[in-house]
């Protein structure tokens, strides 16, 4: 079965495209370049764990400050602290610009993560968030959703004090059914997509009144976020 996927892959070759062509990719630079424009900003980067071998500290010269969360220690944190709970460690109001990658699929409450992303950053301040619509589970058991484009785009919206300034879906791929399931047979020949990206921008603080979270995580799940 694996040479006959690994022969599947061979022969896809001639289809695929550069990363760097990518839509998906387009957004994250759109937002390094927001960052740039201003004077000595305080940034904050959620997932900043070093997990994969990537450290964005780099990308921000001119970041008057950097903070770094995870929900774990580790090489590229500086605050350990939950998402879910962000205004808690960060203090309301003083972020400047905020960006995640491959975050939001892990977050139980994700709507809370961005009353919480609204809370921490100054009005004007932009944001940038990059998770998937079709990834493998992975981060067991805190693995918890899947985001097409009007699904990520629709939570940094206007009642929740966002304007949105892009945002792209992209990384094309295929999927194939390993079930004689009628409805899925044809599941080949339309393309699915492994990345979507936003960059918005804040507006408004939210509606405190209308839009409220009080659950907290530990009531809905015991597990723990896996450690490295």
């Amino acid at each position: 079965m694996n040479l006959y996927f690994s022969l599947l892959n061979w022969l896809h070759r001639p289809f695929v495209r550069r990363a760097g062509d990518d839509p998906y990719h387009a957004r994250f630079p759109e937002f390094m370049q927001q960052v740039a424009a201003m004077p000595s900003p305080v940034v904050v980067e959620l997932g900043a764990r070093n997990v994969s071998g990537l450290l964005r500290r780099g990308h921000f010269p001119n970041a008057g400050k950097y903070i770094g969360v995870d929900i774990h220690p580790g090489e590229g944190v500086d605050v350990v602290g939950d998402a879910h709970r962000l205004s808690e460690f960060i203090a309301p109001g003083s972020v400047d610009a905020l960006f995640s990658f491959s975050v939001f699929e892990h977050l139980l409450f994700p709507w809370k993560g961005v009353l919480e992303i609204n809370r921490v950053l100054k009005p004007g301040g932009v944001v940038f968030v990059s998770t998937h619509p079709v990834w493998p589970a992975h981060e067991l058991p805190w693995d918890f959703w899947r985001f097409p484009l009007g699904g990520l785009t629709g939570l940094f919206s206007k009642p929740l004090g966002f304007e949105l300034i892009g945002a792209s879906e992209g990384l094309p791929a295929k999927i194939y059914s390993l079930v004689g399931d009628a409805p899925t047979r044809a599941l080949h020949q339309h393309s699915a997509h492994l990345g979507v990206a936003v960059l918005a921008r804040k507006i408004a603080d939210y509606d405190r009144d209308r839009l409220r979270w009080d659950i907290d995580i530990g009531e809905a799940i015991t597990t723990q976020y896996p450690k490295p």
